[in-house]
Order: C-alpha cells, then structure tokens, then sequence
C-alpha cells in the first residue's frame, strides 16, 4: 500500500512535492572530501566490490575492522588502513551489515547465489582474529536476494533483517542466535514498484528506509506488526539526487536526529537528509589526492564515535566502482571531513 504522494509519484508526469524533498536547487559547485586511506583492492576483475559494513571496537578504536563484500567471490575483512586482514570464499553475496550484541558479532549477507530463490548467509566475527565463521545459508523466499539491513528492536533486543529483492520486494526476517544453530523465518513483506536495494533502519525510532533505484526514498515501519504501508520521502529529481539511488547510511544525533546519507551513483556523489524530517541537508563528493576519488558508489556505511586519531568523530566507506588500473575497492573517510565540508551542526 502506498500514499497518495507514492501514487502520484509513480503516474506519468506527475511532480508531487514529497515529504521532505524541496526544490530542485540551482546548480553549484559540490564540496569534495579527501579518502584519507583505501583498502586493497578486491581480487575479481568486474562489478566484484559491492556493500562495506563497519564494527566499531569500543575498548580499543583503532582496532575496529570493516567486512565487506566481493560479490563474485566473496567477503573480506580490512583494518582501518585498508589491509585485507581475513578472505571468506562464499559465491555471489551482495549486501553485508552487521550487529554487535554484547561481544557476539552477527554478520549476515544477501546471498544471490540462487536467483531464485533468496537466502542470507550468517557469520561471526572473531574482533581479535578479524575472520568469519560461517553459520550457514538460510532460504528466505522467491527472488533475488539483492538489498539487506539489519534492525536491533530497542524494546527486547530482537535481531531483524530486511532482504529487498531485485524486484522490489522486501522480506523481512527474525534471526533467532539463543540457540546453537541460528534460525531464521521470514515474518512479513512489503513491495516496491521497481529495482531497488540499498536500505537501513534507524535502531532508535524503529523506521526502515529503501532506496527504490530510479525512483527515490520510502520509510516503513520497522517493526513486524506494523503496517506494509511505504511512505514516500524523498524523489531521484536529477539535481538533489541522480538515478541511481543506491546505498543507505545513518549518522544518529540524539533521540530521532541526525542524517540519512544516500549514494546518489548517477553523479558521483552522496546526498545528506537531516533527520527526523529527512529535509535535504547538502551533498559531497569524494574526490582525487593522494587517493583516487569514488565514482559509481554502490553500497556504503557509516559509523559515529571514536575509531581512534584518524577518524575520532566516526567512519564513512564508500564502495568504489572504478579503481583504476586496479580492480574495485573500498574508500574511508572520517566523518569530522564531511561535516567541515558541509558545514553541518
């Protein structure tokens, strides 16, 4: 089910103003933030990296890793320079994201190794050895397994996924760890019109939010009772953010305030909404230096607080789509740049 304003959307030649979205602005220059390290470069030759997801070490900041995915191959497990610490082979995983829950670190990715029919692969995260474990793969539904997040229910603790299929559909799945065997069973699902993937929820109000490819930004209802009802919130315009809409990062602030950073592929760049009215915020990109700038960005990630004196404000990764001469990768960049850059609060 859909708003009025998602209907509207969706109807040829119709422009409605969304909840959120201004005007189109002029065009202007676009602050660019420096990569202050990238990782190695991944080892398959075409469209191969994909989502990064970051574990923030809380005792020692420094140590904290980044898992992210080669969706040829496999997943890969980096340090804050960029060193490939650990390599699972696991074919065609897609999106990773991960929860910590008190020393047990989850670790689960889309897995289209069958198109279809979806599952998610499961892990733990070993924070000393920085490797994997795999726990196994899980059916989901019909589908292509493409998008995925994961959402902590602040009230009891309950881990869940979101699994958005190529199609548009989102399932969403309860993983069960109390045992020792993870199980997983798909609770709801929800639907988009076309493509989508990049997703993530906001742990602290409860809201999931999907980047539908051509189309723009939805809000759902986190938690399991609620409604399937998308909301719309934000539009691919061309301007504020050019097809595709890509991945989703949070950067919290307080009780429901913050950013919603988005991927905006078509122009290379990364759109900012500040929460909880998701308003548009500005735009950055990540330019050449020492480190080549991103382009064709896919997935990203974003964590706040201490990663030690490189990043003492937080951690944005964005995937790189072209690395040129080497294969794809993975840049960093310290959250404190990006708020210099744009002058935020």
């Amino acid at each position: 089910m859909r708003t009025l304003a998602a209907i509207a959307l969706l109807l040829p030649g119709c422009t409605p103003a969304l909840v959120g979205t201004p005007p189109a602005p002029a065009a202007r220059s676009v602050p660019t933030v420096a990569a202050t390290a990238e990782t190695e470069p991944v080892a398959s030759a075409d469209d191969a990296a994909d989502d990064p997801a970051i574990w923030r070490n809380r005792r020692a900041p420094a140590k904290s890793l980044v898992v992210a995915t080669d969706k040829q191959a496999g997943v890969h497990v980096y340090d804050l320079a960029g060193r490939r610490l650990s390599y699972t082979p696991a074919p065609r995983l897609n999106n990773v994201d991960l929860r910590d829950s008190g020393g047990r670190i989850t670790v689960v990715a889309s897995d289209r190794a069958d198109v279809d029919r979806a599952h998610v692969s499961l892990f733990d995260l070993d924070p000393v050895t920085a490797r994997l474990r795999p726990l196994g793969r899980f059916p989901v539904g019909a589908g292509e397994a493409y998008g995925l997040c994961l959402w902590t229910r602040a009230r009891d603790g309950a881990l869940f996924g979101f699994v958005v299929m190529k199609d548009g559909r989102i399932d969403q799945i309860a993983i069960d760890r109390t045992g020792t065997t993870p199980q997983v069973r798909t609770v709801r699902s929800m639907k988009l019109r076309t493509q989508s993937e990049g997703c993530v929820v906001d742990d602290r109000t409860g809201q999931l939010y999907v980047a539908e490819e051509d189309v723009g930004l939805w809000r759902f209802a986190a938690d399991p009772a609620a409604a399937t009802t998308a909301t719309a919130i934000a539009r691919v315009d061309g301007a504020t953010l050019v097809a595709d809409a890509e991945g989703l990062a949070l950067a919290p602030s307080g009780r429901t305030g913050g950013y919603l950073v988005v991927s905006s592929q078509g122009d290379n760049a990364y759109t900012l909404y500040r929460l909880p009215a998701v308003s548009y915020a500005g735009r950055f990109r990540i330019g050449g230096g020492a480190i080549d700038a991103t382009s064709d960005t896919d997935g990203i990630d974003l964590v706040l607080g201490d990663f030690g004196p490189a990043y003492p404000g937080g951690l944005f990764v964005a995937q790189d789509g072209d690395n040129a001469p080497a294969t794809q990768n993975f840049k960093y960049v310290g959250w404190a740049a990006i708020r210099r850059a744009l002058r935020l609060r």
